[in-house]
């Protein structure tokens, strides 16, 4: 029987996906681009020309990102920005126009998740999260959408999905309705829009590890030795590698891609085994007892 090796590793941090230059001239706005795959989402477009606003509400965040900008010798401005309230994303897209122009590309990244089973989930806690992930994701697109039809200027949304939006996410039932609600947004705006020239797409990352990661999830992942052989390519993604498919999703070749959720994930989404494991509770995959309604 041959070895398995997995799928090839990308080339090194650092290396295009696309031209040098092609996005000379073109402002990139990412909400939550201060750390984790935002991050690495903007700093592609910044080593390919483009000028970066980053989008975020912890000041923390905003100079993390300014600076991760600045090291690449990228054009950067920030805007604090509550994405759960239309005035405050009319005021950072105010903020972006004031620095760079009309915003060419949107990336909606910022979102927010937690586990917890359905049982135990707070009303606050399924509000929060659907608030910012999906009603967040839309006022962004409405803001940026809006601008471009009544300057009557072409432009590009990536909205940053969960491969859960297609298979359901037990354990996760605020952040999967969320996403699979951002999905559908993401392909009714694409024919909504495609006749002004705004195109829209879905980006959806599977395991890319990264330093900021919530403590809860990686705690999920430490209960697993060793997560490449968990993984069809058997391995994880390099943040690179998202980071080039957003570019090229946003790039002029490929202009005639409107309404596709792309996966970046080594097929780890479609994974299916031929018997079944037993099955586990999400209860006791989180080490928890049995539910207490007064607890």
């Amino acid at each position: 029987m041959a070895d398995l090796s997995g799928l090839p590793h990308p080339p090194p941090a650092g290396e295009t996906a696309l031209k040098p230059g092609t996005f000379d001239g073109v402002c990139v706005f990412v909400t939550g681009a201060g750390t984790g795959l935002g991050k690495a989402i903007a700093s592609e477009f910044a080593r390919l020309g483009a000028s970066i606003v980053i989008a975020s509400r912890k000041a923390e965040h905003l100079e993390a990102g300014e600076l991760a900008m600045k090291e690449l010798g990228a054009p950067v401005a920030t805007a604090p920005c509550d994405i759960r309230d239309a005035d405050s994303v009319a005021a950072a897209f105010d903020a972006a126009e004031s620095a760079f122009g009309l915003p060419d590309v949107l990336v909606n990244n910022a979102a927010a998740n937690f586990p917890v089973p359905a049982e135990d989930m707070s009303p606050n806690a399924w509000r929060t999260v659907v608030d910012i992930t999906l009603n967040g994701t839309f006022l962004c697109c409405r803001e940026f959408g809006r601008r471009h039809l009544s300057a009557g200027t072409p432009g590009s949304i990536i909205n940053v999905g969960a491969s859960y939006a297609w298979t359901g996410g037990p354990g996760f039932a605020h952040s999967a309705a969320a996403k699979a609600g951002v999905k559908n947004l993401t392909e009714t705006l694409a024919v909504e829009w495609a006749p002004y020239g705004i195109q829209v797409n879905g980006l959806v990352p599977g395991l890319f590890p990264h330093e900021d990661m919530t403590a809860d999830i990686q705690g999920n992942l430490g209960r697993t030795h060793d997560k490449d052989v968990c993984q069809p390519a058997l391995r994880v993604g390099q943040r690179q590698e998202l980071g080039w498919a957003a570019t090229f999703l946003a790039s002029p070749y490929a202009r005639f891609i409107n309404g596709h959720t792309l996966v970046v994930d080594g097929a780890n989404w479609q994974r299916r085994t031929l018997t079944n494991p037993p099955v586990v509770s999400v209860r006791n995959q989180m080490g928890k007892g049995p539910f207490d309604a007064g607890g």
